[in-house]
């Protein structure tokens, strides 16, 4: 038992000594950079409503949230995913304002999933908002934030691929998937399990050329020139639009100068619902998992009471602290740095003083009494 008292669940570390300085100056540096984009800084409870959760939103899983009880009886979770608690935000204090409205955060989110084996239940988001502005120059603005914010933490060698779950829902819709079997085909497409592709298009007798889009659909990735021809598979005309809202957007970051950090994948999906347009995720070398991820969802705002679209991104920062490490961008600048004053009783109230013009300079300092 006292053996137990050392050390934390499952899932969940300590973060200390010189690793936690460079995690809170990474946060702080890149809540600076969504600050000087015009994104304003908020905090949301880390507990919530199970309500603000629950399936009706396209987020987590009930089962893969952490559940508990206030004395009321109210069921209440550790929040797992932002988005939903800033759009609650929003609609509370934003409700009236005549302009988008731009929203950072930085918060911890929570996980209790199976799946999750080996893998962090706890982990920090630090996002942006755009509540307001439904356009590509929206989609735009904060897939560029995101390379502002790969770049300011020190990363060059990194790629965003952008996806559009309208181009899926278009076809899905088309082919009558709905309910529980477009979740499945969803899951499936994620995984790249073409298998599973196959054994569920026979299931539900779908045409050939549902077949063949469902199965191609993981494989549709590439430049910006592979969209041209992403357009011939389908006469569906609204899944045509999505691809040409990704060649709108590819031609806006032209204009920030960051389309060579920027690739197109048809077969991106998530497992979150709420996503209605561009979807995105960033990676770089030595990790396969997501950077920064994000996408557009024009209706979830309008479950809180304001029918507004919108579009974030949030970025992973324990996985972009790896990503440094493993890349040669972290140096030794995040080491603890203080001066340690010495004093005697003689001598005390000048080591005081040198301590404090030490900090008012604005470095570490403290007194060693001998």
């Amino acid at each position: 038992m006292k053996d137990r008292l050392l050390h934390t669940p499952e899932g969940v570390r300590d973060i200390y000594g010189s690793e936690c300085v460079l995690k809170k100056g990474l946060e702080d540096r890149l809540s600076e950079k969504m600050r000087l984009n015009g994104y304003d800084m908020i905090e949301t409870p880390v507990f919530e409503y199970f309500e603000v959760f629950g399936e009706k939103r396209g987020t987590a899983r009930p089962k893969d949230m952490y559940r508990f009880f206030d004395r009321e009886g109210n069921t209440l979770v550790l929040r797992p995913d932002m988005t939903p608690s800033v759009a609650r935000c929003a609609a509370r204090y934003y409700k009236d304002s005549k302009e988008p409205v731009r929203i950072a955060y930085c918060g911890s989110t929570f996980i209790n999933s199976s799946e999750y084996q080996g893998k962090p239940r706890q982990s920090t988001q630090l996002g942006a908002e755009l509540i307001g502005d439904g356009s590509a120059y929206g989609d735009a603005e904060m897939i560029a934030l995101t390379i502002d914010c790969l770049l300011e933490a020190g990363l060059t060698q990194f790629q965003v691929e952008i996806g559009d779950t309208a181009f899926f829902t278009a076809i899905a819709d088309e082919a009558g998937i709905k309910g529980d079997e477009y979740d499945e085909l969803v899951r499936l497409i994620i995984d790249k399990n073409i298998f599973g592709i196959e054994d569920l298009i026979k299931r539900e007798g779908l045409d050939e050329k549902y077949r063949k889009l469902f199965l191609a659909l993981p494989s549709l990735f590439g430049s910006v020139d592979r969209l041209e021809d992403f357009k011939k598979l389908t006469d569906n005309k609204a899944a045509i639009e999505a691809i040409e809202r990704l060649e709108k957007i590819y031609e806006i970051m032209k204009i920030y100068g960051y389309d060579d950090y920027i690739g197109f994948d048809l077969g991106m999906l998530s497992s979150y619902r709420y996503y209605t347009g561009i979807i995105f995720s960033a990676f770089t070398y030595g990790l396969g998992e997501a950077l920064v991820a994000g996408g557009r969802y024009d209706k979830l705002a309008g479950q809180f009471g304001i029918d507004r679209p919108a579009v974030g991104m949030a970025v992973y920062v324990e996985r972009m602290m790896e990503a440094l490490v493993r890349n040669g961008c972290v140096r030794g600048e995040h080491e603890p740095q203080k001066t340690a004053v010495e004093a005697d009783e003689n001598s005390y109230a000048k080591a005081l003083k040198e301590a404090r013009e030490l900090r008012k300079a604005g470095k570490p300092a403290y007194i060693k009494v001998k």
